[in-house]
């Protein structure tokens, strides 16, 4: 239960900052990608706040060696930059540049209805079902 309260409010958390931050808005992804246009340096800044509290968050969490509600911590040792990242860093990028959305300010505007975004979430989720196919396939 107390797993399910803690999701539940990092979700929340998350959500609110997408909203105050206008990052759930697709335009204003798309406009910070647009360098020869109406370019807005606004998601450098969010990505910059979130990058330093993570920084810190995560060498906290390291040092401890297990989370707050006791579960080990995971070590990325020796999973160094390969093709699978990169492709899967392409590809993400690829589909956060045209749509103007990952995953979670695609999930957040759900609630809006547009069918966009849900195209957009089908596509995501379809996306993650072939790479788990994928991955089962492979070695």
């Amino acid at each position: 239960m107390i797993n399910a309260i803690a999701a539940f409010a990092a979700g929340l958390i998350f959500g609110l900052g997408l909203l105050l931050s206008g990052m759930g808005n697709p335009a204003k992804v798309q406009n910070f990608l647009d360098f020869f246009g109406g370019w807005d340096p606004s998601l450098a800044f969010v990505m910059g706040g979130a990058i330093a509290v993570a920084l810190g968050a995560f060498a906290w969490a390291h040092r401890r060696g297990m989370s707050l509600l006791g579960a080990p911590m995971p070590t990325w040792a020796g999973m160094g930059v390969n093709r699978r990242l990169l492709t899967g860093a392409a590809l993400f990028g690829v589909g956060w540049g045209l749509s103007g959305f990952c995953p979670g300010p695609a999930l957040m505007n759900l609630a809006t209805l547009n069918p966009e975004v849900w195209l957009f979430v089908v596509a995501m989720l379809a996306g993650m079902l072939l790479q788990h196919a994928w991955d089962r396939r492979m070695p």
